[in-house]
């Protein structure tokens, strides 16, 4: 467990956060200029707080009342940068090398380095750069790994290429990962907790299915990004038809393409503007999936719209819509109504294992 209480004055700017980051992937989410960076530069060493305290497990990186400052060398922090930040010169074997040589070949492995080893970067993709990254980061036998929007420089098919090889960072490496992003659809996909930073502190965390469904965080998710994460199986094909049935302890929804395998668990992302809320279950339509739901929750924003907290099953679902509609709805914490969601709202970066 990384535990982090740390106060930090940059000019006009305070960064004051406090949470705690278990193993897994904690997703550092926030709009630019929110802190996200200054943040893991401080737990890396490169920052000294003013006041506070940074632990992981029973090692304390740095206690401003105790008087404990660990060297950078000495806490074991694994960095990624959003650019690679390889030596050109060098093959990827010898930039691996240059991070240590802890379990080489458990880490070629991971992430499929061994192509790529008598490479230059010059020669390699922007995919294949963060993943060497990765590796040379992995070297050094950290006990945390820092990752700054290490895809936000990749187009979407050097996304799709290494978010696989970061599951499974996520599900192999048992350490704690700061991940500092500011798409939501990756932080779905990848993270186990959610730290949200308005302004340089920390707003909301938790669980990630619980931060990004919950209503209070659409204003700072954005009403286009706010949506909530469902725990789903792969339940069957509908192959005739490209579709996907996925279960879930609200019932079934169906998605086109075709994802995991049949048994596999999956998470899956609603985006809450793509939540149609009825007072009665609607016949007739082309959307094919229709669930009942409670509401638990109705949060009115600055603008003319309703976040609608709903629960289907277990699993809370997000729903944006008008006040009007929500008026003439006659909407109530409490009611059942059912949530209509088209297929096409899910894409394939909305899906993650």
């Amino acid at each position: 467990m990384l535990e982090i209480t740390v106060q930090k004055r940059l000019g006009d700017f305070t960064l004051d956060v406090e949470f705690a980051a278990p193993a897994g992937v904690t997703a550092v989410f926030g709009r630019s200029g929110s802190g996200k960076t200054s943040l893991i530069n401080a737990v890396a060493g490169l920052l000294r707080p003013d006041a506070g305290r940074i632990a992981l497990g029973d090692t304390v990186l740095f206690d401003r009342a105790a008087r404990v400052n660990l060297p950078v060398p000495r806490r074991r922090v694994g960095y990624v940068f959003q650019d690679a930040r390889l030596f050109p010169h060098m093959s990827v074997q010898r930039n691996l090398r240059y991070g240590g040589s802890h379990d080489a070949d458990r880490v070629i492995d991971m992430l499929g380095l061994a192509p790529l080893l008598q490479r230059k970067p010059g020669g390699l993709s922007g995919g294949e750069r963060q993943r060497v990254a990765l590796g040379r980061a992995l070297m050094c036998d950290p006990q945390l790994l820092l990752m700054d929007e290490p895809l936000a420089a990749l187009d979407a098919p050097r996304k799709a290429e290494i978010l696989p090889y970061i599951v499974r960072l996520r599900d192999e490496l048992q350490v704690p990962i700061l991940y500092v992003s500011h798409d939501v659809s990756e932080v779905a996909r990848l993270a186990t907790t959610v730290v949200i930073l308005d302004q340089g502190r920390d707003v909301a965390s938790g669980p990630v299915g619980d931060v990004l469904s919950s209503p209070e965080a659409v204003p700072l998710l954005g009403v286009r990004d706010a949506g909530a994460v469902l725990s789903a199986k792969v339940a069957g094909r509908l192959l005739d038809d490209g579709l996907t049935e996925l279960a879930f302890s609200g019932g079934r929804i169906i998605m086109p393409g075709q994802f995991g395998l049949l048994g596999q668990r999956v998470r899956v992302r609603v985006p809450a503007q793509d939540v149609i809320i009825a007072r009665e279950k609607p016949q007739g339509m082309s959307a094919l999936n229709v669930l009942s739901v409670t509401i638990t929750a109705l949060e009115q924003g600055r603008g003319p719209g309703v976040a609608v907290g709903l629960l289907a099953g277990r699993d809370p679902l997000l729903a944006r819509i008008t006040r009007r509609s929500a008026n003439r709805l006659g909407l109530q914490v409490g009611q059942q109504v059912y949530a209509i969601i088209k297929a096409t709202a899910i894409g394939p970066e909305d899906v993650g294992r």
